[in-house]
């Protein structure tokens, strides 16, 4: 991963000499404060309409629209046997209602008020100060990673700061002949893991089979 910052305060990313990001330190980076902010007494007007939707007014909802959707059974009885005194007093059950056709909802339309999103007028900000040496560091006290990750214990190395572009140039190319051997050294502890994984597994199945058998004989 490398940061290159320009005397025109503009930045280029790579990554394994691949460019992902180049732009404005001032215009990409938020290391200046905005030339512009909001007016704090600009106020919404009070008769502004923000809703671009409203309710239609002339929909109405129809006079048979039937809205319960469950109704007590006329054609349940109380059964013969049915004691008031031992069984409570008897209500008939409760049937889903043929004539049921859901909520009613009133149709929506476009608001003819409507003024669009408010937003307040942008003015001069008073404590925008403009630099033109936002690249420039006299000293580098620290290197900072902000970064997210479900694992602990990662650790950086290989890190260089220079104003020579050779010596990067020189810094990468060792990096990656060690990578290399880095990475040739992983997979074979990955290999030799899963091998032994894989022995101990079968041993494991070898193990299930003879007690299996075992069990035969015993039986």
């Amino acid at each position: 991963y490398r940061l290159i910052l320009k005397p025109d305060n503009t930045a280029k990313v790579e990554i394994d000499g691949e460019s992902i990001y180049e732009g404005s330190l001032k215009e990409d980076w938020e290391l200046l404060a905005p030339k512009e902010i909001k007016d704090p007494e600009d106020k919404k007007p009070s008769d502004w309409v923000d809703d671009s939707m409203m309710d239609d007014p002339e929909d109405k909802k129809p006079d048979g629209w039937v809205e319960e959707k469950r109704i007590v059974d006329s054609k349940a009885t109380k059964p013969d046997d049915w004691d008031d005194e031992e069984d409570g007093e008897w209500e008939a059950p409760m049937i889903d209602n043929p004539d049921y056709k859901g909520e009613w909802t009133v149709k929506r339309i476009s608001n003819p008020a409507y003024k669009g999103f408010w937003e307040a007028k942008k003015i001069a900000n008073p404590e925008y100060v403009d630099d033109d040496n936002l690249y420039k560091y006299e000293d580098f006290g620290f290197i900072g990673f902000d970064l997210w990750q479900v694992k602990g214990n990662t650790i950086f190395d290989n890190i260089i700061i220079t104003d020579d572009v050779k010596e990067a140039d020189a810094f990468v190319e060792k990096w990656k002949a060690l990578s290399e051997v880095e990475k040739a050294k992983k997979k074979e502890e990955d290999d030799k893991k899963a091998e032994e994984a894989k022995k101990a597994a079968e041993a494991s199945k070898e193990e299930e089979e003879d007690d299996d058998d075992k069990d035969d004989e015993e039986d």
